[in-house]
C-alpha cells in the first residue's frame, strides 16, 4: 500500500508507467533518431557534397555498410538511461502541475509553462551523459578518427579525463533544449488531450492521448530544432570544428553553413519527437502500473481546470 502523499499522488505506479513508456517509445523510433544526429553533424562545405544527400540516403547508407544493428548504433546506452530520463520528466511534470494547481485544480498558462520548465530541468541529470554517449556511438563509424570505444569504455575515459564534469559535457546546450521544449510541449500537450475528455470525468482514452503527445510533440521538436543542432555539435567529441560554448557554435554556424543550418533535421526531429511523445504518453496513461499493484487508473492531470486560459 502507499501511503500519506504517495497515495494521492500516486509516486510509484508513476514511475512504473514513465519506465514502460520511455523503453517502448525509443525502440519504436531509435533509427530515425540515428538518421537526425548524423544529418544534423553533417557541416556544410562549399564545393564538396554532402555525404548524405536526404534521409533515405543516410538509412540506405547505413544499412549497406551495418545491416539492421547498424540502425540500432549506441541504443545500448540510450536504453539504459532512457527509463530514469523519461520517467523524471512526466513524473516531474505532473509533481510541479499538481503542486502549483489551485485548490479548484485550475493551473494558469504561465505556471504551466513553469512546471514544464521545471521539469525539463530535473531530466538533465541524465540527460546530458546519455546524449553525450549516444552521439558518440551514433558517430562512432562515421568519422574516420572516431573511437571503436563501447558506451562503457567511453563513459570510464572521460571520467578519468576530466572527472565527472567530463560527462557533463554540453550541459549548458542540453539544458536550454530541454528546458525550451518541456515550457512548450507539456501545456500543449494539456491542452489537446483535454479536449479528449470523457464527458463527466477525467479519463481520456488512450488513442487521444497518442494523437495529443503526437501533435504536441511535433510542434515543440520543430520550434526547438535550432537549439538541438548546438547541442548535437557541442556533444560530437570527435567534430573536427571547436566550438567554445553555445554562442560561439551559433555564430560560427550561422558565418560559415547560414541561417539554413539551424533547421537542418528539422522533419527528421519531428519525424522522430512526434511519435516517441504520443507513445509515451500513450502508454503513461494506460494505467500499466496501477494495474499491477491494484489501483485506479491514473488521471490526466491536464483533465482539469487548467486547460480554461487557453480559451
Amino acid at each position: 500500500m502507499i501511503s500519506g502523499a504517495n497515495q494521492d499522488f500516486g509516486l510509484l505506479p508513476r514511475i512504473i508507467n514513465g519506465s514502460i513508456a520511455g523503453i517502448s517509445s525509443t525502440a519504436a523510433t531509435y533509427p530515425l533518431d540515428l538518421i537526425k544526429t548524423l544529418m544534423q553533424n553533417q557541416s556544410k562545405v562549399v564545393g564538396k557534397p554532402s555525404y548524405y544527400k536526404n534521409i533515405l540516403d543516410c538509412a540506405l547508407k547505413i544499412f549497406q555498410s551495418e545491416g539492421v544493428r547498424g540502425m540500432y548504433r549506441g541504443c545500448a546506452v540510450n536504453a539504459a538511461l532512457i527509463t530514469p530520463e523519461k520517467t523524471i520528466k512526466l513524473v516531474a511534470n505532473d509533481a510541479f502541475r499538481q503542486l502549483l494547481e489551485a485548490k479548484d485544480g485550475s493551473l494558469p498558462m504561465h505556471l504551466q509553462v513553469l512546471a514544464g520548465g521545471c521539469a525539463g530541468t530535473c531530466q538533465i541529470v541524465v540527460t546530458t551523459p546519455m546524449e553525450l554517449l549516444k552521439i558518440q556511438r551514433q558517430m562512432a563509424k562515421s568519422n574516420d578518427s572516431a573511437t571503436s570505444l563501447n558506451s562503457r569504455q567511453l563513459a570510464m575515459q572521460l571520467y578519468r579525463e576530466k572527472g565527472i564534469l567530463g560527462l557533463y559535457h554540453g550541459v549548458g546546450a542540453t539544458f536550454t533544449r530541454d528546458v525550451v521544449f518541456s515550457m512548450m510541449y507539456f501545456p500543449l500537450f494539456a491542452y489537446f488531450n483535454d479536449k479528449g475528455k470523457t464527458p463527466g470525468s477525467n479519463q481520456v482514452p488512450f488513442y487521444h492521448s497518442f494523437a495529443s503527445g503526437i501533435g504536441a510533440g511535433a510542434i515543440s521538436a520543430f520550434l526547438a530544432t535550432s537549439l538541438d543542432v548546438i547541442k548535437t555539435r557541442l556533444q560530437t567529441l570527435e567534430n573536427k570544428k571547436h566550438y567554445t560554448g553555445i554562442v560561439d557554435c551559433a555564430t560560427k554556424i550561422m558565418r560559415e553553413e547560414s541561417a539554413s543550418a539551424f533547421f537542418k533535421g528539422s522533419l527528421l526531429r519531428v519525424m522522430v519527437r512526434a511519435p516517441t511523445f504520443g507513445i509515451l504518453q500513450m502508454v503513461y496513461y494506460l494505467g500499466i502500473g496501477e494495474a499491477m499493484m491494484d489501483l485506479k487508473p491514473l488521471d490526466s492531470l491536464s483533465s482539469r481546470k487548467e486547460t480554461e486560459e487557453f480559451k
